[in-house]
């Protein structure tokens, strides 16, 4: 953990002082900053800013980019002029893309013993070689259970050993390279990177104990997490996200990704007088839902704990009509997240935080450790 403990005025504010940190959510379609400083110990919105990505790559806005860490550099500098940020400390938030969250369960003689095992054993789930990867890990205790010590050897005693949950957090080096080039044209001060979905978690949850799906919907993919006091028990990513409802709509319709991506913002699920757009959109959601539901079920089953509750983020979420359409095709209790109700903000900006939020869960929830530390 080592690690990534280490590398892990606008409208809204007035000055920032020492202490304001800057979140840096770099997504597939759109690059999120959110600023935060400190006042009398509570989180204040400094500001925020999101720029699409697209037009950097001469493509439309909306859609997936893969851009060259100069092109990434030049839009953060834009988003950051754009929104009046101040701050030149920041943390960024890696995407789950280039990184790996696991859960294995081990037997744990020796506490000490641990720092060589875990490595050994992490190489089973990694599919690279581990000179590729940065790997961290942290152990969730568990009861002790009876277990065989040497199940290999037919007269190895059975005795009760402690058993740990290790969760285990791997980045791909060429990532971590990629982003600390980004920093370095960009003259800013990087605090720590940070994999994505703890961010996310920050942002979005407090200090429930029964476990939650989070359903992060972006442009490429759709990202889900069941945690259980505050630990990440599932992750698991769809390959289907916002974006295919825009080229659906753009090849059923006849028109162009940038028209159908207007199309589906303006309209989303909505069915009056927008029939053929909204029966295209539920095709696509579909699909991701019953995906959603068989992660779900499967970890009901598994654990025998029931998930009454999903929180719905991510730039999809944002879509239109997606709420009650969740609703009807999740067999949970739903609900948009909310992540700037975490921090301070002007009473009249409540209204467009709330609704804009779901897209800055990432950059928010990485503003908000890096704040913390620096407390």
């Amino acid at each position: 953990m080592a690690f990534f403990s280490k590398i892990f005025s606008s409208v809204i504010g007035g000055s920032v002082g020492k202490t304001s940190v800057i979140g840096v959510d770099v997504g597939s379609s759109a690059l999120k900053i959110v600023e935060l400083r400190e006042k009398g110990g509570r989180a204040v919105l400094g500001t925020y800013g999101a720029l699409a990505l697209g037009p950097y790559a001469n493509v439309s806005v909306g859609q997936v980019t893969r851009l060259p860490n100069e092109k990434i550099a030049e839009a953060l500098r834009d988003v950051l002029r754009e929104a009046n940020a101040s701050s030149k400390v920041c943390s960024f938030a890696i995407p789950l893309s280039t990184s790996l969250l696991s859960l294995i369960e081990m037997p744990v003689l020796d506490q000490k013993q641990l720092p060589q095992m875990v490595p050994i054993e992490a190489r089973k789930y990694i599919p690279v070689p581990m000179s590729d990867v940065t790997l961290d890990w942290w152990v969730i205790p568990k009861n002790e259970r009876e277990a065989t010590v040497n199940p290999a050897d037919p007269a190895a005693k059975i005795q009760k050993v402690k058993l740990a949950d290790i969760l285990l957090v791997v980045i791909q080096n060429a990532a971590l390279n990629n982003y600390r080039e980004i920093v370095r044209l960009t003259g800013l001060d990087v605090s720590f990177f940070e994999v994505e979905a703890f961010s996310t978690i920050r942002a979005v949850m407090n200090r429930e104990t029964a476990p939650v799906m989070i359903f992060d919907m972006g442009a490429g993919a759709t990202k889900l997490y069941i945690v259980e006091i505050g630990i990440v028990r599932i992750s698991h990513t769809i390959n289907r996200g916002s974006q295919d409802i825009t080229m659906a709509l753009a090849q059923s319709l006849d028109i162009t990704v940038a028209e159908a991506e207007k199309l589906k913002r303006d309209k989303g699920l909505i069915a009056e007088g927008n029939a053929g757009t909204a029966e295209t959109a539920s095709i696509i959601l579909s699909y991701i839902f019953a995906e959603a539901n068989r992660v779900l079920v499967g970890y009901q089953r598994k654990s025998g704990k029931v998930v009454r509750r999903v929180i719905l983020t991510g730039g999809g979420s944002v879509l239109k009509g997606i709420l009650p359409f969740a609703k009807q095709n999740l067999e949970s209790e739903v609900e948009l997240a909310d992540p700037f109700a975490k921090v301070d903000a002007p009473a009249f900006l409540q209204g467009v935080l709330k609704d804009a939020g779901p897209q800055f869960t990432v950059a928010l929830g990485v503003a908000l450790r890096q704040l913390q530390e620096l407390g």
